[in-house]
């Protein structure tokens, strides 16, 4: 059920609860849980708003830097007919607004805040197709914006002003101690955790990497009895990986549940998921983690904390490793690059031999500067967009829009090191605009609530300030969060690959016939858009997905996503 205040500038529209309180002409609206300074003096039964409100009267627009933790903000002032928003730090609980005449409307979700003549965006539709999500400050309808992680917006009847009240700044010392640097390290993780278990009944998402195995070890140590965990399989080749979570389960000695999803499961949540969300939203493990949820609601969980932030926060993506080997060719002198090296490697007969070429296809990739060169081999444009939109959905789209929202996204990062303005980039396009998502929008499907430890605001703070050796060595990925830990997890836990809750989906739409059904029938509907070339989703589904199931099914899935997306907003204008 929809809840809708009104006033003659501004109408805020909240599917959620919210902490709601009016004094003297002002009106705040409090949603997440903040955390706030120890001098706010207020009752302990005093509700969430009526903190904010002060902090707010006492400090302005900068109330938010004195707060920690998940939240968002509204402020209508009814005398001066003007409007404040903030998010926290990776917006987890987002605004979404737009203008209507002279009123400002705000809503807690994009499809609350648009109306039947909000129009879809094609940019935003390609842009989704690119990310398999639409990045902030975008949302599917072209008059909806969003408001980012770390912003605030201020409104009086003009044009919203909107900027940054927090952005990360990268100290990079040269050293430091360790012994130090892990007995805080440590403390922040146990705060963390204990706040996170304050209050209900609580169990942690245990994937069986260091991550998610951090936060299930610790909340047994602050628990003093076993935790409960709750863990995703699936039986297909190369997608499980519950060894890996029954290993820290029992060296921690959690109580554990195990769950194999099937087929038939996704064939169940699929729309569900796809339908929870105020947009387009692809993110495949999406499923998984509604059945991981669900699984722990009915066992009674009142939140259930994830151990999302490690990788970003600490240097664990394979990739910056990967990217480190490119910054090489950047130290080669400039003469020697353009006068000998690129020639030679242009050369037809380099093409013919093996040594030769894969020197060509580096110096092809390292030619491309960050962050660029990390979306090469986006599937999107591999594929070509004009083999994929219509020709006339397509003169509509920006093609250029994920390139440019990814460059002015890399110019703002405060970093002097690529690794640590590649850190940067994956907290706003992986965690805050990803995987973030991907977990609220599912526990919030499963009416769990849900906690991050590891994007603990002391953690955040703690991480800005490491060496860049401490975050890679080498090709050693989050040297200092694994040697930290080596003496608190096991030994396997951190040899072990990253995975996560990967979905074989391609694999089990080649092998069953509902999914099958259920991906050809939404490709179908997806034709009568005129957005996909109605031969690019025969060849898809007859050539392409047969053939490479685990590359195609990802294509597939979005698609899919996206149709029972729009499928299920039937008044809504998509042409």
């Amino acid at each position: 059920m929809t809840e809708r205040l009104e006033w003659p500038h501004a109408e805020v529209r909240l599917s959620g609860p919210a902490s709601i309180i009016e004094a003297d002409g002002l009106i705040c609206i409090a949603r997440g849980t903040p955390e706030f300074p120890t001098e706010t003096t207020l009752a302990a039964e005093a509700p969430v708003a009526a903190a904010w409100l002060a902090l707010f009267r006492q400090h302005g627009a900068d109330a938010p830097t004195k707060v920690h933790g998940r939240f968002g903000l509204a402020i209508i002032d009814t005398r001066a007919r003007s409007v404040f928003l903030a998010a926290d730090r990776f917006g987890t609980a987002p605004w979404c607004f737009t203008r209507r005449g002279e009123r400002l409307i705000v809503a807690d979700r994009a499809d609350l805040a648009a109306d039947t003549h909000s129009a879809l965006s094609p940019s935003a539709v390609y842009s989704y197709l690119f990310h398999h999500m639409i990045p902030s400050p975008t949302t599917i309808f072209d008059d909806v914006k969003r408001l980012e992680g770390g912003h605030r917006l201020q409104w009086n009847g003009a044009q919203p002003s909107i900027d940054a009240w927090w952005r990360p700044v990268f100290t990079e010392p040269r050293s430091l101690d360790f012994a130090d640097a892990k007995a805080q390290f440590m403390g922040i993780i146990e705060n963390a955790v204990r706040r996170g278990s304050a209050t209900g009944k609580v169990g942690s998402f245990l994937s069986g990497g260091t991550d998610s195995s951090t936060v299930a070890g610790m909340l047994c140590k602050i628990l003093g009895e076993p935790a409960e965990t709750y863990s995703m399989g699936f039986d297909a080749s190369g997608y499980d990986e519950m060894e890996y979570a029954r290993t820290a389960s029992q060296h921690f000695g959690t109580k554990h549940h195990e769950y194999y999803v099937t087929p038939e499961d996704l064939l169940d949540g699929i729309p569900k998921v796809a339908r929870h969300y105020d947009q387009p939203f692809g993110n495949s493990s999406a499923v998984p983690a509604w059945l991981c949820a669900s699984l722990a609601k009915r066992d009674g969980i009142d939140t259930l904390l994830a151990g999302d932030g490690g990788d970003e926060l600490f240097g664990g993506n394979t990739r910056y490793a990967k990217q480190q080997v490119f910054g090489w060719y950047d130290r080669v002198p400039a003469p020697l690059r353009s006068g000998v090296l690129e020639p030679l490697l242009s050369q037809p007969i380099s093409k013919r031999l093996p040594v030769f070429r894969k020197a060509a296809s580096y110096v092809d990739q390292a030619k491309v500067p960050l962050p660029h060169r990390i979306h090469q081999y986006n599937l999107l444009v591999r594929l070509g967009a004009n083999q994929v939109f219509t020709p006339d959905y397509l003169s509509h789209i920006d093609l250029n829009g994920p390139a440019q929202a990814h460059e002015a996204a890399w110019q703002r990062i405060q970093a002097s090191s690529d690794l640590n303005r590649q850190l940067a980039f994956d907290w706003k396009f992986t965690l805050e605009d990803n995987d973030l998502p991907k977990i609220l929008g599912t526990t919030e499907l499963a009416n769990i609530g849900v906690g991050f430890p590891l994007l603990d605001d002391a953690l955040i703070d703690f991480s800005l300030n490491l060496p860049l050796d401490y975050k890679l060595r080498g090709f050693q990925l989050r040297w200092f969060f694994k040697e930290a830990l080596r003496d608190f997890l096991p030994e396997a836990i951190i040899k072990k690959k990253k995975h996560g809750f990967g979905l074989p989906f391609g694999v089990w739409a080649c092998q069953h016939a509902g999914l099958r059904n259920l991906a050809g029938d939404t490709l179908s509907q997806l034709k009568q858009r005129r957005i996909i070339q109605p031969a690019f989703i025969d060849r898809l589904i007859n050539e392409l997905l047969p053939e490479h199931p685990g590359y195609y099914g990802e294509l597939v899935w979005i698609l899919m996503m996206m149709e029972l997306w729009l499928s299920g907003k039937p008044n809504r204008n998509d042409e």
